[in-house]
């Protein structure tokens, strides 16, 4: 039985799309699987996690079968990958077998029934639905994402809350040590306000499928669920269930001792002291004064770094440390020449912002050195 014949490009590209959510290692043999559905005139490619579900298509030419059927997809896409560039593919469905043909290569998958794939219930009607264009979207994902938790028992701050209020779309994250925060603003008149907790893993997912275009995504929240269509990728994801803190509290509202600084110099300032911080310490302190921000930091070997660079900077004194981290995390994430640092004293947040604008905001917590 024939599913179809195509070149090896064509069909990896949708493959990989989808391929990413999945886990190496399952309880569930069939979530391994991706499922394969052809018709007519297109193949569609499904894989879940059960959290979130990602399909795409490719358009087929020529006669196929109508099926459906679940392969390996770790599998199908490392064979894929194997072949030389611009060969041809054929995928043919043999006594539960799926045989891949190229050329003088044949390889025959397991493949498990389709009606035992998971598919993700569709919830009920979107109660918003806007469109941005894709690269606004990644911009914003990857001004924020960064400071998502990794494993924090709060939930809730493994992932970044979305929110759609007057007209603005504002996406913010925090692992409890430092927050960020974004917004554009978007078209369609009367939203209604909608928060939601997207999953790490959904942002993680987006963050690769969107493309630097002004192509549109089709955003759809709902109580339970958040879908995302562009291009030829529809990715459903559940939502994170639980109340995100209130950053509007968090984000320091008039920090006295304000400084422009020079992005790129403050980044590799800042790389280059953090060699000589320990793993397990991360910490680098600041020393500002007239003119001068003075950068140190040393480890348990008694070895020390110190950088100094000059600011334009006239009042009170300040002496403060942050883990070197979270600052080089924000800076090798925006594309500015500039940016605005607010300090209070030793013991406040510090406030990143872009000069003359306000729609960024990054707060890092001091940490004591």
């Amino acid at each position: 039985m024939n599913l179809l014949k195509t070149k090896r490009e064509a069909l990896l590209e949708p493959l990989q799309a989808v391929a990413g959510i999945i886990e190496r290692r399952h309880t569930l043999p069939i979530l391994s699987n991706v499922l394969l559905s052809r018709t007519d005139s297109r193949l569609e490619f499904v894989a879940t996690d059960i959290e979130i579900e990602i399909t795409t298509s490719m358009p087929v030419e020529g006669p196929g079968d109508e099926k459906k059927i679940t392969v390996g997809a770790r599998k199908l896409v490392d064979i894929l990958r194997a072949l030389p560039e611009g060969a041809e593919i054929q995928l043919l469905l043999q006594d539960r077998r799926l045989q891949v043909k190229s050329g003088k290569s044949r390889f025959n998958l397991q493949t498990l029934a389709a009606e035992d794939f998971p598919r993700l219930a569709l919830a009920e009607a979107a109660t918003t639905s806007f469109t941005v264009p894709q690269n606004l979207l990644r911009s914003l994902l990857n001004l924020v994402q960064y400071a998502m938790a990794q494993q924090d028992i709060r939930y809730y701050l493994n992932g970044l809350l979305m929110v759609i209020e007057d007209e603005q779309l504002k996406l913010v994250a925090t692992d409890g040590h430092r927050l960020a925060y974004a917004s554009r603003k978007v078209g369609g008149k009367n939203l209604a306000r909608q928060e939601v907790i997207l999953p790490r893993k959904t942002i993680i997912e987006l963050s690769k499928l969107l493309e630097d275009s002004d192509d549109p995504v089709t955003i759809d929240l709902s109580a339970a669920q958040a879908r995302f269509k562009f291009g030829n990728v529809v990715l459903v994801s559940k939502l994170v269930d639980g109340k995100f803190p209130d950053y509007g509290r968090v984000i320091p509202q008039s920090q006295p001792k304000k400084l422009r600084l020079d992005r790129i110099a403050l980044l590799q300032a800042l790389q280059r002291a953090a060699i000589l911080t320990s793993d397990k310490f991360r910490g680098v302190r600041w020393v500002l004064a007239d003119g001068s921000l003075k950068i140190s930091c040393n480890n348990t070997e008694q070895e020390e770094a110190q950088e100094e660079l000059d600011v334009p900077y006239k009042g009170e004194a300040l002496d403060i440390g942050f883990n070197v981290g979270y600052l080089v995390d924000v800076l090798n994430n925006l594309d500015v020449a500039e940016v605005e640092c607010s300090l209070g004293d030793a013991n406040s947040s510090a406030l990143f912002t872009l000069p003359d604008r306000s729609d960024f905001k990054y707060v890092v917590m001091p940490m004591r050195i």
